[in-house]
């Protein structure tokens, strides 16, 4: 089932993707279930929107691909490697990247995300998916060279506008048959089956929930696979993944 958070008509909404239309639920599912409004509103006429706002934090997790691992330089952690980034860092899909006047480096990351559906506190690998309420797309966008200059992450990866997230939530994703792709202006610069995560979906939520209680709406990015490179203003990068969609972002200057 794929869940979308859209404006139409001056309000925010959420909706199941029935094709081209969008059924109208009474609320955000993840609270308030899935009654359904018996209004339907073409896919068309409405605005996407990143399809979840953390209310707590977004997780990510560094060098989670043994390619890209190498190509940062240095081996893939033997545990995942957690940093957080702000949830004003979100934006969705069609909405504007700004590259900070701070940054000569802005890259692109793809990214599988994992969006939480309740809380959880030292959760088993066994036991993910019960506190998983679905899967989206992310793009870890990181200002390069501030990270290489600070020597640690929060800024680099926190600007305002550095997580799109979206189209929809898909609420049941095959991770283990999935793959990723990230396009900079229509040319592929990323591609690998979800597989190739160093640490699995269930490893890295059950090692996320042994240090923080995740709440529902956190999201957790899973790491992005070799690749990653530099964008500048007027590129668009676009990431798919099968299933899911695409999470479509242009760029621009601040």
């Amino acid at each position: 089932m794929k869940i979308a958070r859209f404006s139409f008509d001056d309000a925010i909404h959420y909706g199941i993707v029935d094709d081209d239309e969008l059924v109208v639920l009474s609320g955000d599912p993840m609270f308030s279930g899935f009654d359904t409004t018996g209004e339907r509103v073409p896919l068309a006429d409405a605005v996407l929107l990143a399809p979840v706002i953390p209310r707590s934090k977004i997780v990510a997790v560094g060098k989670n691909y043994h390619d890209h691992a190498a190509e940062m330089g240095g081996e893939a952690p033997t545990e995942p490697l957690l940093f957080l980034k702000p949830n004003t860092s979100v934006i969705g899909p069609g909405d504007m990247i700004v590259r900070p006047k701070q940054s000569q480096f802005t890259s692109f990351e793809g990214e599988l995300a994992v969006v939480i559906g309740s809380v959880a506190k030292h959760v088993a690998p066994e036991r993910a998916d019960e506190v998983i309420f679905g899967y989206t797309i992310a793009n870890d966008v990181t200002a390069r060279d501030l990270q290489q200059r600070d020597g640690q992450w929060a800024r680099a990866k926190g600007f305002d506008t550095f997580c799109p997230l979206g189209p929809v939530i898909e609420t049941e994703f095959d991770v283990a048959g999935g793959r990723i792709e990230t396009r900079r202006n229509h040319e592929v610069v990323q591609s690998a089956p979800l597989s190739d995560m160093v640490h699995s979906v269930a490893d890295i939520v059950a090692h996320a929930s042994a240090a923080f209680t995740l709440l529902p709406g956190d999201v957790i990015l899973t790491g992005t696979p070799a690749g990653v490179g530099p964008f500048v203003a007027g590129d668009q990068i676009e990431i798919e993944v099968p299933g899911i969609g695409v999470l479509r972002n242009s760029a621009r200057d601040a």
